[in-house]
């Protein structure tokens, strides 16, 4: 049973990739958290587990994305090596930063966060793309969306995008941008995580840190396919109808991190 929810997890989460330049983590994460506690692994690993994990295949969700967006030289560049630089030094920052917190109130600001990400895609007016900041300040931008993305165990698309819509760009390629930028984010962030896990005496056979090796490839078996069908509709797909569907899914996670967040933050 673990194994066929693996799987689905992963083709959900390679579909959001592919489709919205998100990493999969919104799917990933709440899934093997909840296996994991079936399983009754300690409470203190579960969930840097599950991030670890999580970060961990949107490697590989990233990677197909990126061969299919850039058969449609969708991909620009030039943004993605100004934000990389910053995603992979705060990802990686994040990735040991995130396995020393519980991050309940971070995440239940993140979805405050997403709300008003859904409430600008569909009632803002994008800037110029001339008013696109500088490479210095893209690579700002690219620290913080790397830090809270590997806090989180997301993928950065659902901070890249609405920034990069924001600021002009049209969201195709938006959406091509962030999955560009998955892949040092992701690759950053498992890293912390695999490393600041070694320490870790009470973690359950198959593990390589907070990864774990079993959950990872069934979810990646899944995701391949999947990533690759959702950036084609992505590319089919005209500039209002994804900027509504990305709305609708930043909605829907800010919601559920302030529905699961908020008891945790005001009980405490």
């Amino acid at each position: 049973m673990d194994y066929f929810l693996y799987l689905a997890a992963g083709a959900l989460a390679g579909l959001l990739s592919g489709l919205f330049g998100l990493g999969g983590g919104i799917i990933i994460v709440p899934v093997l958290v909840f296996l994991f506690t079936a399983s009754g692994w300690s409470q203190d690993i579960i969930t840097h587990l599950a991030i670890g994990t999580s970060l961990g295949t949107i490697v590989v969700t990233s990677m197909v994305s990126i061969a299919t967006f850039q058969q449609h030289r969708m991909i620009r560049w030039p943004i993605v090596r100004s934000l990389a630089a910053g995603i992979v030094v705060g990802a990686f920052i994040g990735g040991f930063a995130g396995s020393q917190l519980s991050g309940y109130l971070l995440q239940l600001l993140f979805g405050c966060l997403m709300i008003l990400v859904a409430a600008q895609l569909v009632f803002g007016n994008p800037a110029r793309e001339s008013d696109l900041p500088s490479s210095g300040l893209l690579g700002g931008a690219g620290f913080m969306i790397g830090a809270l993305s590997s806090v989180l165990g997301i993928g950065g698309g659902s901070l890249t995008v609405p920034f990069l819509t924001y600021r002009g760009v049209v969201i195709r390629q938006a959406v091509a941008v962030s999955a560009a930028c998955g892949l040092p984010l992701a690759l950053a962030g498992a890293a912390g995580y695999i490393i600041s896990g070694f320490n870790s005496t009470n973690l359950p056979d198959g593990s390589i840190g907070y990864l774990f090796f079993p959950a990872w490839l069934g979810i990646v078996l899944a995701s391949m396919p999947f990533a690759r069908l959702g950036a084609r509709v992505a590319h089919r797909l005209n500039e209002r109808r994804l900027r509504q569907l990305f709305a609708s899914i930043s909605l829907v996670l800010g919601v559920r991190f302030i529905w699961i967040n908020s008891p945790l933050v005001l009980g405490s």
